[in-house]
């Protein structure tokens, strides 16, 4: 192979990577947001270097067999255009790493970033979680990779998780990063239809990345998202068909002091127009903005009967 012979050095490679992904058009969202990040994903996953910093790494020289994998990786990606995390089988959300293959959506969530940050650490001057080691029970709906659930338990150490999900395959998956993570007398992996099999059980906090795409953007998805379940991405004619069902049901498995923490995408005018009185707090990240939303028992008048307060028929 051509460029097995002629790039030497982890620089080499990452140049003619993005050269090739730019030449290719290829779609990014999967971790990384540009040609660029992908490049240097890719070359230090493979090497099994740290992802975080490619500066220490540039000048490394290459032996054969790495230079043969990072060459057929980059072919692979262009050709195929599965995304990269399906490639290496992992992937990572603030460091933490998570076993990806297409069983389940590569994991992603700005929901992730945000648990990181002061708003779920407690102790700040506006913190959503005052006390995070007053977190008795979480619930994660549609888990997919369970990256959520594992986040959220070593986000809350007291805490309890449980993980929802209708795919048995996503499950299984989500099985092996738990396991890895050393987490399974914490999370609890259930099969089922969002609060279908949780009757009676009550949550200090709910987390939920459900299907939102809708179905304009379902029928030009690019390839690297064809990769992935369909399942995981569609969310009805406007997106929102997920959300509605959750909005609904949440109140009934929710503390008095819990809330809900919900991406949705880009329908953030679709629902605050159906729900006026529902006062969403839109949590923004670094790379979104107006995308996920929380809010708390009181908010969702736990006990309520939300059609009440959704004044657009469905």
């Amino acid at each position: 192979m051509a460029a097995a012979d002629e790039l030497k050095t982890v620089r080499d490679f990452v140049r003619y990577a993005v050269s090739r992904f730019n030449q290719a058009d290829l779609a990014f969202g999967h971790g990384t947001t540009t040609a660029l990040d992908e490049a240097a994903f890719i070359v230090l996953e493979s090497l099994h270097l740290p992802v975080d910093d490619l500066a220490p790494w540039l000048d490394a020289r290459l032996v054969e067999g790495e230079r043969t994998r990072l060459a057929d990786l980059i072919d692979q990606r262009c050709l195929t255009r599965q995304p990269a995390a399906y490639l290496l089988g992992r992937t990572y959300i603030r460091g933490v790493p998570f076993k990806s293959d297409a069983r389940a959506i590569v994991p992603r969530s700005f929901i992730g970033e945000l648990m990181a940050g002061d708003l779920f650490s407690g102790g700040h001057s506006f913190s959503l979680i005052e006390d995070p080691d007053a977190v008795g029970r979480v619930l994660d709906l549609c888990t997919g990779s369970g990256c959520l659930a594992i986040l959220a338990a070593m986000s809350f150490p007291e805490a309890q998780v449980d993980a929802v999900d209708l795919s048995p395959k996503a499950l299984e998956l989500a099985a092996e990063n738990v396991a890895e993570h050393e987490l399974g007398e914490r999370v609890s992996l259930i099969e089922g239809d969002l609060f279908g099999p949780l009757t009676g059980r009550l949550y200090d906090l709910i987390i939920t990345n459900p299907p939102y795409v809708d179905a304009e953007a379902m029928a030009t998805l690019p390839p690297e998202y064809r990769h992935e379940p369909t399942l995981a991405f569609d969310g009805g004619p406007d997106g929102l068909d997920l959300v509605r069902r959750i909005l609904t049901e949440a109140p009934k498995h929710l503390t008095a002091k819990g809330g809900i923490v919900c991406e949705i995408g880009t329908g953030r005018e679709l629902l605050e127009a159906e729900y006026p009185n529902l006062p969403f707090l839109w949590l923004d990240t670094e790379d979104s903005e107006g995308e996920v939303f929380w809010l708390s028992a009181r908010d969702l008048g736990a006990g309520k009967d939300l059609r009440v307060i959704s004044r657009m028929p469905r």
